[in-house]
């Protein structure tokens, strides 16, 4: 599907060079003089490599075309992750890879969205808050008044997060998968 230079927006993948692009950073810039652009940076999803590009903004830019599907987290190995599609029962693996850190905030029966291009998984997309407990923590020092003193946590599942000073360790936090921030206490 052709969109416009100015119609890219932050995490769409781009079909650009023969390869599929995720979009990291883009700026729309209206120079004083010429026509205006979007500056784009883009990592590759096959290389992982990254490559800034600019494109005019009348210029058209084939979006990928994904195909989305649900699935429950099963279990992990080595090296891949294992998902069920509820309905059908047919079991996937992905590479550990494909997911990076965020694969530490998988917990059994999670349901995901798995994004596929031609035939096979790219991207998994995870619920955007989780619960998880928090492991270990700092004592929160008394006469701290700073509003925004945050002290560093550990996770159940090894990630490292900054949380508020009244938090403590064994407690049950709900965390924001997509920046990997505190949200609430439960």
């Amino acid at each position: 599907m052709k969109i416009n230079a100015g119609e890219i927006r932050v995490g769409m993948l781009l079909e650009h060079k023969d390869d599929l692009w995720q979009v990291l950073k883009t700026q729309h810039v209206k120079p004083g003089k010429g026509g205006a652009f979007a500056q784009v940076e883009m990592k590759s999803v096959n290389r992982n490599t990254k490559l800034n590009e600019r494109f005019r903004s009348s210029e058209a830019i084939e979006k990928a075309s994904l195909d989305e599907n649900k699935y429950n987290f099963l279990y992990e190995d080595e090296s891949n992750y294992f998902f069920m599609e509820p309905k059908s029962f047919e079991q996937i693996e992905i590479k550990k890879e494909i997911i990076g850190e965020k694969g530490k905030l998988l917990s059994e029966n999670l349901e995901v969205s798995v994004s596929f291009y031609k035939e096979s998984p790219i991207l998994v997309d995870l619920p955007n808050q989780v619960t998880c407990k928090i492991e270990t923590t700092d004592a929160a020092l008394k006469g701290q008044t700073v509003s925004s003193s945050y002290k560093p946590a550990t996770l159940d599942n090894g990630l490292s997060i900054q949380v508020p000073p009244f938090i403590e360790s064994g407690d049950d936090i709900i965390l924001d998968t997509r920046n990997l921030e505190y949200v609430k206490k439960i």
